[in-house]
């Protein structure tokens, strides 16, 4: 935790990072801040696969990713399915190995003035690891209590001195985790029939940061990231009537999802004329394909296969930027920093095999075959300065603007005020006020697929059109527009001494315009339009739009107290607290069809209502002599959860967290823990019927207790 910025920063170290016994980063940081989320969905083929964050109760969409501090690429995968985020582009924080991180800084605040479209909720940003010798080397095995989930990670990285002064570090990181399933006997039909948990999953990753000093004083720097993952999750079971000649006993079709990833960078950096300036070029690459099988197209009859591929999508972006800063001798200091950006965006979508897209399509998974082929790009320009003055010794003001044009729906202009002052060593005070937008992306603008899906209860062939195709002019589309946000902050920092700090800071976010996947249409009206459009394989429409505004507001403390017992003994003891709440401002009506709501109560209460209003834990760390001991605990409250044709409150549960590190010897430690301690499940469904009796839109997960044993050494 920060104590002399002017908005709340959390920094979180590779060492806390590590202590952990989770399998990955974004597990770790739902233990460790209060404001960050991570909902365990797991029949949904998007967002199984790829799974989203959210920061201080927003959707995963609203905060900015960087790698040290450029902008990391969204993922290929959009969040189609059903469940929690529905229509969100996510960053994949798990194509990144957990070993080359340095520290985590995630900013709670918006920060698009600054950083650009996005940062709404606040900014990530992930330090890789800057070593010039040193090796680090682990392997973990762990598993729940229930013998499922058994994962195997194996992590090196290697530091190595560059030139004069240079470095290079090489990381590598590879995790394969056996599925889990909470599943219960489906009285439908007297045994398990579905899953409900992690899917299996093998990741495996690579990353490089390396740095040069070149002749002439300036510096060349750089990083390379590679992930792919293979990942295998099922969507909902068939009955035995769907197609009994080939599965008389029903079946579960299985989804596999290959993702591959690429991430780089390159820079310059120097000084001139007493500006420090920094050019460089940021690329990123996703690409995911799908595939089905133990499955059937039911319109082929028996003349269908039982595996398909599904097709895939494909997102790249690159940006260059210019940058240049310098500290001015005025009043008691200043910085002035501007900068230019460009931006290239390309996104397209790959149709799937044509039997698994032919009239009913693939059960489980039916391909990817949008009306006209989408193959589609923008570019985006952007200017901007940023300004601290300090009038006397303990007051900074800040001020920042930033002007954006993208290629596809024109400009947008946001600024920044901050405040912080110190008027004595133990207590500070902090304000912002921000204006900020999030461009629409690519994926929302052109994706477009038909997909099966639970409506109402019944299993249906749901059509996901994109925002120009005539199916979705007809129903009400329009193009859509940038989401344009007011961020409002304030709060207050004690600095005790005795290694004790504390902050409390209240936030309010309004958003217009904030882009949503409409509910499921249907009925005469859309099954004309439907008809009229030449689709046969779906009852049920939806597409992107504009669909609300929003308040979301609320606080936030942090208490950290950091203090040697003795001589051999410290403890770091951090506490944290976060009250979220949404409230929808203006739902829009449909322009063409407005006895068709675009948001119904479900959907509404997704938006409001999806995350934990409430969630606090205490992270402990203790050192003794040899030993480290780890305790987290975590309060989730409680959560609104699909229910029929509504929605209900679910009470949030609490997970605790043990692991303790013995270190044979200066290079070799021993670590056994165990997760979520009480063997915790969240409240299970009421009057659920098909043996699925957890909400996947819990943030805790539904995997039980669970048990690891690391080794690690260090050299």
């Amino acid at each position: 935790m920060t104590t002399d910025t002017a908005v709340p920063v959390d920094v979180l170290s590779a060492e806390s990072l590590a202590a952990r016994g989770q399998n990955d980063l974004t597990k770790t940081l739902e233990f460790m801040s209060p404001s960050f989320n991570y909902p365990r969905t797991s029949s949904g083929p998007s967002s199984a696969g790829a799974r989203s964050f959210t920061l201080r109760g927003l959707i995963p969409d609203q905060t900015l990713v960087l790698v040290n501090g450029q902008r990391r690429h969204a993922s290929s995968i959009i969040t189609f399915n059903n469940g929690a985020f529905r229509g969100s582009v996510p960053v994949d924080l798990n194509m990144i190995p957990l070993t080359a991180i340095k520290r985590v800084e995630i900013l709670r605040d918006g920060a698009a003035a600054q950083y650009g479209s996005d940062a709404i909720a606040g900014v990530i940003n992930l330090v890789l690891r800057d070593e010039p010798g040193g090796a680090h080397g682990s392997v973990q095995y762990g598993q729940t209590q229930r013998g499922t989930g058994k994962t195997f990670i194996a992590t090196a990285r290697q530091g190595f001195a560059l030139g004069d002064g240079g470095f290079v570090t090489l990381s590598t990181e590879v995790r394969d985790r056996g599925d889990t399933n909470a599943a219960e006997i489906d009285p439908r039909f007297g045994r398990v029939t579905s899953t409900l948990g992690d899917p299996q999953s093998t990741d495996i990753q690579a990353a490089a940061n390396a740095e040069l000093p070149l002749k002439g004083g300036a510096t060349m720097f750089g990083y390379l990231t590679l992930g792919r993952r293979e990942s295998e999750m099922s969507p909902l079971f068939r009955a035995p009537t769907v197609f009994p000649a080939f599965y008389p006993n029903g079946f579960l079709p299985i989804v596999n999802l290959d993702l591959k990833d690429l991430g780089a960078n390159i820079g310059v950096r120097g000084t001139l004329a007493g500006w420090n300036w920094e050019l460089t070029d940021t690329f990123g690459y996703s690409k995911g394909d799908y595939g089905v099988s133990n499955t059937v197209n039911t319109s082929l009859g028996t003349n269908s296969p039982k595996a398909f591929y599904g097709g895939g999508a494909r997102y790249r972006q690159n940006l260059v930027n210019l940058t240049v800063r310098r500290a001015l001798d005025v009043m008691a200091g200043a910085n002035l920093a501007a900068g230019v950006e460009h931006r290239f965006e390309a996104y397209e979508l790959v149709s799937g095999e044509p039997g698994s897209y032919t009239l009913s399509g693939a059960q489980g998974f039916p391909g990817f075959h949008p009306p006209s082929p989408v193959d589609v790009d923008r570019t985006g320009r952007s200017a901007f300065i940023d300004a601290e003055l300090s009038p006397i010794q303990g007051l900074n003001l800040g001020a920042a603007a930033r002007f954006e044009d993208y290629s596809d729906f024109g400009d947008a202009t946001t600024g920044k005020l901050t405040a912080f002052w110190r008027p004595a060593p133990l207590i500070a005070l902090r304000a912002a006020v921000s204006t900020g937008i999030r461009a629409p992306s690519l994926q929302q603008q052109y994706f477009s697929t038909v997909t099966s899906q639970l409506n109402n209860g019944v299993l249906q062939n749901v059509g996901n059109f994109a925002v120009t195709d005539p199916v979705s002019v007809a129903l009400g589309a329009s193009p859509l527009r940038p989401e344009k946000s007011k961020n409002y902050s304030a709060g207050i920092v004690l600095t005790p001494g005795h290694g004790l700090t504390f902050s409390l800071d209240a936030f309010r976010i309004d958003i217009n315009d904030r882009i949503a996947m409409t509910e499921n249409l249907q009925g005469p009206q859309v099954a004309a339009i439907l008809a009229t459009n030449g689709v046969t394989n779906a009852a049920v429409a939806r597409f992107f739009t504009n669909a609300s505004d929003t308040r979301t507001q609320g606080w936030e403390a942090t208490l950290r107290w950091d203090a040697r017992l003795a001589q051999d003994t410290r403890l770091a003891l951090t506490m944290g607290y976060g009250a979220f709440d949404t409230d929808p401002l203006r739902i829009r009506t449909n322009p063409v069809l407005p006895s068709i709501p675009l948001l119904g109560p479900t959907s509404i209460d997704a938006v409001a209502d999806a995350q934990p209003r409430l969630k606090a834990l205490v992270n402990a760390e203790l050192s003794w002599r040899a030993w480290r001991f780890t305790a987290d605990v975590t309060d989730f409250g409680s959560t609104s959860i699909p229910f029929g044709t509504g929605s209900m409150r679910m009470q949030g549960k609490t997970s605790v967290d043990l692991s303790a590190a013995w270190s044979v010897t200066k290079a070799l430690t021993v670590t056994a823990g165990v997760i979520n301690a009480g063997d915790t499940y969240p409240n299970r469904v009421p009057g659920e019927a098909t043996g699925r009796p957890y909400s996947e839109f819990d943030p805790m997960g539904f995997n039980g207790r669970e048990y690891f044993l690391r080794l690690t050494a260090e050299f």
